[in-house]
């Protein structure tokens, strides 16, 4: 039976992982008592107790628990820490070599909810060529408020809170936002982009979009969806035609799965990734790189 450690339980992903994983009869989910869940030397041993442990913390915390971690247990960090350092494998599946380099891997960074949507997006363009890797490009993401955190949800669900909670609001104002760094590297583009994260009045869901002028590309709208089509066949991630009318920023929220679509005319062009930031944005990838790890289905215990 795998033995599974999760450091940080108590946060928002790592208890959507413990639900996911508790109850399944092919892992052993390995606890400290509460009182000991900082005690370092408590913590090496359950780290190196598992054969696989996930990482659940804040950047600090899951760097020295990396340093704890022996060669033999192989871990998924769900921080920021180290999705842009030498020696972890980056855990979006789909791209290109990815699958299997997380496979081999005993270092596995869970990607950012918002760099899944845009990287889900631009690195396929980008290693087709029909998107130069210098081109400046801009980023709109919309997500609900459990992305934030248990400190966000609980000011977003008190029973009183301010009339500024009402409506959509942005933040990472100064163009420093901690996704950033993986969103550049990962694309392979040669500049940031223009970042615009909101967050507004809804549990769970994100919808990322980036705008495109047709003088930006080497091909058309057409060629993009080619791309995505080939790249993205399910089951987890998948290309779908835009639907007509709306797309809700909610649609896929519960689930792990990620949509990419294509919208706007041949001049002016969006491209849409719409997923769960909780799914696929979080627990959902790290139970799939899991799973990856474990030779199993990709989709057991996930809800696509």
């Amino acid at each position: 039976m795998t033995k599974i450690f999760i450091d940080g339980s108590a946060g928002t992903t790592g208890l959507r992982i413990r639900q996911r994983l508790t109850g399944r009869e092919d892992l052993e989910l390995l606890q400290i008592p509460e009182e000991l869940r900082k005690d370092p030397e408590a913590r090496r041993e359950a780290i190196n107790g598992a054969d696989i442990a996930f990482f659940c913390l804040p950047d600090a915390a899951a760097i020295e628990a990396a340093a704890l971690a022996g060669d033999r247990v192989a871990v998924i960090d769900t921080s920021t820490a180290h999705r842009t350092a030498a020696g972890w494998e980056y855990g979006f599946p789909e791209l290109s070599g990815r699958r299997e380099r997380i496979r081999a891997s005993k270092r596995i960074a869970n990607p950012g909810c918002h760099a899944s949507g845009f990287i889900s997006l631009v690195e396929p363009l980008v290693r087709s060529g029909i998107l130069p890797a210098d081109t400046f490009l801009s980023c709109y993401s919309l997500t609900g408020y459990s992305g934030g955190g248990k400190k966000m949800i609980a000011e977003y669900e008190q029973p009183e809170r301010p009339a500024l909670y009402d409506a959509p609001r942005q933040y990472g104002l100064t163009q420093q936002h901690k996704h950033l760094r993986e969103m550049q590297l990962i694309c392979g583009l040669g500049n940031a982009p223009v970042f615009c994260p909101v967050v507004s009045d809804f549990y769970s869901g994100m919808q990322v979009t980036v705008p495109l002028f047709a003088s930006q590309l080497k091909g058309t709208a057409e060629d993009i969806r080619e791309v995505y089509r080939a790249c993205y066949a399910g089951p987890i991630v998948r290309y779908t035609d835009c639907p007509e009318g709306m797309l809700g920023a909610n649609e896929l929220s519960g689930l792990d799965s990620m949509c990419v679509t294509v919208a706007g005319n041949e001049e002016r062009i969006l491209l849409i990734s719409t997923f769960d930031n909780l799914g696929k944005g979080a627990s959902g990838a790290a139970i799939q790189n899991m799973n990856i790890l474990l030779g199993l289905d990709e989709t057991t215990g996930l809800q696509i």
